[in-house]
């Protein structure tokens, strides 16, 4: 069976380190991203899972969301938020734009990979 493959978004080389280790390690292949700019220059190659922060320079987290439903290739794409963020309303407008889930950093390695298989499944 083919490895999963996850576009992980976010400005931070630590967080993004992080997350694609953890989910490299599980088993998925991972394409990192700096910021939603960079993901829609990404997304082309298909993806079976988006994993993006909210606050990022260019295009933010709530806007690829946007762009990324508009899409007919990643319409039904799941989208996991990834951020410090933990308002109600911003998790709403993310729900709203078409986020799938909503993880608040710091996170659990093994907490993430299990959201992630319960989107995409094992690989």
């Amino acid at each position: 069976m083919a490895e999963k493959r996850i576009l992980t978004v976010d400005d931070s080389v630590s967080v993004r380190s992080l997350v694609s280790s953890a989910l490299r390690q599980a088993g998925f292949d991972v394409v990192e991203a700096v910021d939603g700019a960079d993901a829609l220059d990404k997304v082309n190659s298909g993806f079976d899972m988006v994993i993006t922060d909210i606050n990022m320079p260019n295009i933010g987290g709530i806007e690829l969301l946007g762009l990324l439903r508009e899409r007919p290739d990643t319409r039904f794409t799941p989208v996991l938020v990834l951020t410090t963020e933990s308002q109600k309303n911003l998790r709403d407008k993310a729900l709203a734009a078409g986020a799938s889930g909503w993880v608040v950093k710091p996170f659990e390695p093994a907490s993430l990979v299990a959201v992630v298989r319960r989107f995409i499944g094992r690989t």
